[in-house]
């Protein structure tokens, strides 16, 4: 079916009006519920509009589209928040379209191994066996600061040697080069103990999960002291270092390594409903997001409804966090959870994000339903339609077809369409007849309907729901003859409509259907009507004043094409081509063949 008469394309439709121009991550659901992709955007209501405003040329992207039934969107502070939630949701529901992304390869990790002695080192596969990451990082160049930090504050190993107690104390390995540089003090030869080790990667661990405030202080210690031994060339490297991590945003809303599980919740409410939405924050970042409406039924406070939301999605979402973040404190004591309304740092963000959704969401509330109150007369104007008319389905696409001709010459005939009940003149088509000789009516009507559905057919277009002919029983068993043979009448429905009574009439039934003349139904079916008989008769009219113009100017022997172009081009019509002198003619196309013209329409007077 067409895309705008399509009940799931017009629920989409709907979603994306409403979406705001912010940055923020957008979710694509099929009709299970299930997340299917995820993406992220500068603008949202520009990117998920762009799926839909032009037919995707990738394949892939063309079944995606198909397969959406809802769009969800969590907004965000800025694009590169979008990004790092747009991962982190990947990673989380592993959708099935995201398949460039859901091994984390866009975005690299420092890893600390679950190894004997453990290895430092940035990846972009994130391995589940026990090791630990740190990230994603949007910034390669921050992962290579923290790794020449981290390799010149501590001396680590980056050979992949199993350092187990047994083979190091049977004698296994034998020092690198790493060794003889200073770079490592060798575990594999037994010189360095596996406890004085751990305590640098527990520092390490530290520096990584965000106290980057003590790790400059101690760079800028460092700088001074190279700098009072006159080392300025270590001092340079070192400050450069500090410019770097001083640059590096490690506060954000979306990933914060100072949070490690917590749920936020935000409740705004008006005359009607309360809204609230939930943010899921583990190990520093945003794995889930959701926003619920609740009706109120009595005057409930918004601390009951708060309490009634945080039970219900508590219980959906199997939440089971004891640091809860709200915007008002709610009117019920919950077991082993501490709630708190944060003033300022990475917790207010964090609500302020929530709160910013929450607005977002009641805001689309609003405008789908300001949408659903502009709809309501089309909508009832289709339901009437379907009723009166006894059709299977809402007539939201409607085409309707009238014949021209005057004795046979010129034989035309025009297609009009309607959209939800009015004109929607851009689908407007005309024909020329070609395999029809003379006033035949019936057989222009067959060949214009097999043409216009074959081809739709042939270009996998839509059909309409209802087909309207201009005529009566002949022009309608000629419309459902041709229908028939291309196979599409168990896909629409026909009627005919005749001029004298405005009878309708169906196919296989002798007895028409008279409707009221101020039905609504009537109106419409008579608009289409007229529209095609207009649109017809100007196309019929402008099909023979085209051939009109050229049939006279050929009847004038010695006048070639190119000589009526040069005259048309400068008198603009053979009526004023006529008018004019001998002088006039000669100045265009010379003094023999404007004689011929002259003389011609002389003659003709």
């Amino acid at each position: 079916m067409d895309k705008s008469i399509n009940p799931k394309i017009d629920f989409l439709k709907q979603k994306i009006a409403v979406l705001p121009s912010d940055p923020g991550v957008y979710q694509y659901f099929n009709s299970d519920g299930k997340i299917i992709y995820v993406g992220k955007a500068k603008n949202l209501k520009n990117r998920v509009s762009s799926y839909f405003v032009r037919r995707p040329e990738n394949g892939k992207t063309a079944i995606l589209v198909r397969n959406i039934a809802n769009i969800e969107h969590i907004v965000v502070g800025s694009e590169e928040d979008a990004l790092l939630l747009e991962n982190n949701l990947i990673k989380k529901y592993q959708p099935r379209y995201n398949v460039l992304l859901k091994d984390d390869k866009s975005y690299p990790w420092i890893v600390i191994k679950n190894e004997n002695f453990p290895r430092v080192f940035s990846t972009r596969n994130v391995i589940k066996d026990g090791s630990l990451y740190f990230g994603p990082y949007t910034s390669t160049t921050m992962v290579r600061t923290l790794l020449d930090l981290f390799k010149s504050l501590y001396p680590l190993r980056n050979c992949k040697l199993n350092l187990s107690p047994n083979k190091i104390a049977e004698g296994k390995y034998k020092v690198c080069l790493e060794y003889h540089l200073g770079n490592c003090k060798g575990p594999c030869i037994g010189e360095y103990d596996e406890e004085s080790y751990r305590k640098n990667i527990d520092a390490i661990k530290n520096i990584l999960r965000g106290n980057i405030g003590s790790v400059i202080k101690y760079l800028k210690e460092l700088m001074m002291a190279y700098a009072a031994d006159f080392k300025f060339e270590d001092a340079e490297e070192i400050k450069q270092k500090i410019n770097q991590l001083s640059s590096y945003q490690s506060k954000s809303t979306v990933v914060s390594s100072n949070i490690t599980n917590i749920d936020v919740y935000s409740i705004i409410d008006d005359e009607d409903s309360a809204y609230i939405n939930f943010l899921k924050v583990v190990n520093g970042a945003i794995i889930q997001a959701h926003t619920i409406e609740l009706k109120k039924r009595l005057n409930e406070s918004k601390e009951q409804l708060l309490s009634i939301a945080i039970t219900e999605i508590r219980e959906r979402l199997h939440s089971t966090s004891r640091e809860v973040i709200v915007n008002i404190n709610p009117d019920t004591d919950f077991k082993n959870i501490k709630f708190s309304i944060p003033q300022k740092g990475d917790k207010r963000n964090l609500l302020d994000l929530s709160e910013r959704n929450v607005k977002y969401y009641r805001l689309e509330k609003l405008k789908q339903q300001s949408i659903r109150k502009k709809e309501t007369r089309e909508e009832r104007l289709m339901n009437t339609m379907q009723k009166d008319l006894r059709l299977p389905y809402l007539p939201k696409h409607i085409e309707c077809f009238d014949n021209s001709n005057i004795q046979g010459a010129f034989p035309v005939a025009a297609c009009v369409v309607f959209k939800n009940g009015k004109p929607s003149k851009k689908d407007y088509r005309h024909f020329n007849i070609k395999t029809v000789v003379g006033p035949d009516d019936f057989a222009s009507m067959e060949e214009i309907l097999k043409r216009r559905y074959s081809r739709l057919l042939a270009e996998n277009e839509s059909l309409p729901q209802l087909i309207i002919i201009d005529g009566g029983k002949g022009q309608l068993g000629a419309a459902m003859k041709s229908l028939r043979e291309i196979g599409v009448t168990d896909q629409v429905s026909v009627i005919g409509i005749a001029k004298r009574l405005e009878e309708i009439f169906f196919p296989g039934d002798p007895i028409p259907l008279y409707l009221d003349k101020n039905s609504e139904s009537l109106k419409v079916i008579q608009h289409a009507r007229n529209e095609a008989h207009r649109f017809g008769i100007t196309f019929h009219r402008n099909q023979r004043s085209k051939n009109f113009v050229s049939s006279e100017l050929d009847e004038i022997k010695g006048i070639g094409d190119k000589t009526k172009e040069k005259l048309l081009s400068t008198f603009k019509s053979v009526d004023q081509l006529k008018k004019q002198d001998l002088d006039s003619i000669k100045l265009v196309i010379g003094l023999s063949k404007a004689t011929l013209v002259y003389n011609y329409f002389k003659t003709k007077k």
